[in-house]
């Protein structure tokens, strides 16, 4: 028979445990970055702020600073841990929600924005669902990657690289793939990468130091 102590444990670690690997590796996204890419999707009070790969929480306490609600998902339990006392420290906990979740099964509809850093492909799979799942008039905004060939609705730039933005829109039309250049890097239509888009910043990204949070 099992001892109790030890069983305890075992499901204690499971519980623990990520559903599967994380995606991407932790980084966390420069706080400029953070309020530039909320500002670019307008987040006001009333808006319901998504994180999809949250990490410590800090898209989503921003954005519950502003007035705004927030929920975070990560499949990383020890992200979730953290992302909760950093809006503890922060004075938001009425105002945001952090969820131990795989960000592809999760139930997206009530967003009004949805932010991201994730990988090209990681974005590219979860486009259907971001169109599928959000209503009409929902932003949403990428740090570095596009969505392929969802065109953006407008690109800044941040201090590390773009930033894009898309309106989900009344009636969803057939957004065909686009094929990543040699590099495997994402293309502006017309072909240009913009302007400060550095070719060895964006593929070490790819290759896992710089994405996620």
């Amino acid at each position: 028979m099992l001892n109790p102590l030890l069983a305890a444990l075992v499901v204690w670690q499971t519980a623990q445990a990520p559903a599967r690997k994380p995606d991407v590796i932790y980084v966390p996204t420069p706080q400029d970055v953070v309020d530039a890419m909320l500002d670019l999707a307008g987040v006001k009070p009333g808006d319901v702020v998504y994180d999809l790969g949250c990490g410590d929480g800090r898209f989503v306490i921003s954005a519950a600073k502003r007035g705004a609600r927030g929920v975070g998902v990560d499949i990383d339990p020890d992200r979730i841990e953290e992302a909760t006392m950093n809006a503890r420290r922060a004075g938001v906990t009425s105002r945001v929600k952090f969820i131990t979740a795989d960000l592809f099964e999760t139930d997206i509809h009530e967003a009004t924005v949805v932010t991201l850093f994730l990988l090209p492909d990681l974005n590219v799979k979860l486009r259907p669902r971001l169109l599928a799942e959000l209503r009409p008039g929902a932003r949403v905004v990428s740090h570095l990657f596009d969505m392929g060939g969802w065109k953006p609705d407008r690109t800044i730039t941040a201090s590390d690289g773009p930033v894009y933005l898309w309106t989900i829109p009344g009636k969803v039309a057939h957004v065909q793939s686009r094929t990543p250049d040699r590099a495997g890097l994402p293309r502006r239509p017309g072909g240009a990468r913009p302007s400060s888009f550095r070719p060895a910043r964006a593929a070490g990204a790819i290759a896992g130091i710089m994405l996620a949070r």
